[in-house]
């Protein structure tokens, strides 16, 4: 808030929290199944000076939003309630807001079937190999040839500066991991009632209890892990390769349910306490912001991309901004709801990556109502 300013800081929680609603209520809306869930939320935080840290936070959300905006409201739990309430022992304290979880695959299947009904010419396994400009606009080379189009939008997020290397730097590509654990036989048989986040001094891991209804309801999605690996995760910047993985980033997110639950998680599920891990990759910029908009001094250039991890409280309205941008619709409108730190400009362009800001737990404003999503 320091860098942006109270406005803009409001202006990135009130997106946040809105993409958020939207996302549910387009699935709603055109009936796509994804397991969608709405509700809370919880950072169960084991780290003193997060547990200011987050106090502080709110606070100042508060304090820029007025405590009546539904962005603001948080709910701080102490040591014995977030032990009671979410079978969390050892920690500082709890604290919960608004939140939501869905299948992005899911989602994603049931975005691209309602644009194939509209003509989208969909290519699956043609991956984009190079691209360059051209006097009638861009050639793009395929693994299936070479196609020419007057407008191309980069929606490739850590992969983007392969396509553009302008970008080399900028954007960075970053290999996430993440587990699916069966419940282990002392865990509440209808599931957990919230997402979690786990925070701690260097760290955090995310956690998605599946809902019910929807396939291996109960199960535990946990991620995380990148400061536990050689060089606190330095090796996994940098990375595109999602087939591979840091075994001892996987050691430690199996271990870490019953470390978080304790004496909560009993006994692992008889076939045992993973049911899959998988590996991807998530694109990051040096301020920690998404790049959106047309790409200086190129013609009929866009990009939507460097979602830091967060994509499910950033990606379906900066696709609803670039939209606006192309068509030059409603664009005063979208100035008041689409925060200016996201827009790519010259200057932000000059600042290569230096290392991932949110690595620890989310202290900035802009990340405080990010949904948890499998």
């Amino acid at each position: 808030m320091d860098t942006l300013g109270e406005a803009e800081a409001a202006k990135i929680v009130r997106y946040e929290y809105a993409c958020m609603k939207a996302v549910h209520a387009f699935a709603r809306e055109h009936a796509i199944e994804c397991d969608s869930w709405e509700g809370d939320t919880v950072d169960i935080i084991y780290d003193e000076d997060q547990w200011k840290a987050a106090k502080l936070a709110v606070k100042e959300i508060r304090k820029v939003l007025g405590t009546s905006d539904p962005a603001s409201v948080y709910h701080f739990w102490d040591t014995n309630e977030a032990e009671n309430k979410f079978l969390s022992p050892g920690a500082f304290g709890a604290v919960s807001y608004e939140a939501g979880s869905l299948s992005p695959y899911k989602f994603v299947i049931g975005v691209l079937r309602l644009a194939l009904e509209k003509g989208l010419n969909l290519q699956t396994g043609t991956p984009a190999l190079s691209m360059k400009a051209s006097e009638k606009g861009w050639v793009v080379d395929t693994s299936r040839g070479v196609m020419t189009a007057e407008m191309v939008i980069l929606a490739t997020n850590g992969y983007t500066a392969h396509l553009y290397p302008a970008l080399q730097g900028v954007i960075v590509p970053l290999r996430g991991h993440m587990t699916a654990q069966r419940p282990g036989t002392r865990m509440p048989r209808e599931g957990l009632a919230t997402t979690y986040s786990f925070i701690y001094a260097d760290g955090y891991e995310y956690m998605i209890p599946r809902p019910q209804g929807s396939t291996f309801a109960g199960d535990i999605m946990i991620g995380g892990g990148l400061t536990k690996a050689s060089q606190n995760g330095l090796n996994e910047f940098g990375s595109t390769d999602d087939t591979t993985n840091d075994p001892t980033i996987f050691s430690y997110l199996e271990k870490s349910t019953q470390t978080y639950f304790g004496s909560n998680w009993g006994d692992d599920h008889p076939e045992g306490r993973i049911r899959k891990s998988w590996t991807g990759i998530m694109g990051y910029s040096a301020d920690g912001f998404p790049f959106v908009g047309p790409v200086p001094d190129e013609d009929h250039l866009y990009v939507a991309a460097s979602f830091q991890g967060h994509g499910m409280v950033l990606c379906l309205l900066a696709a609803k901004a670039v939209v606006q941008m192309i068509t030059g619709e409603n664009l005063a409108d979208m100035e008041r709801w689409f925060p200016q730190a996201f827009i790519i400009t010259k200057e932000r362009m000059k600042h290569s990556f230096r290392g991932r800001l949110h690595t620890t737990a989310p202290k900035d404003l802009e990340v405080k109502s990010q949904p948890q999503c499998t």
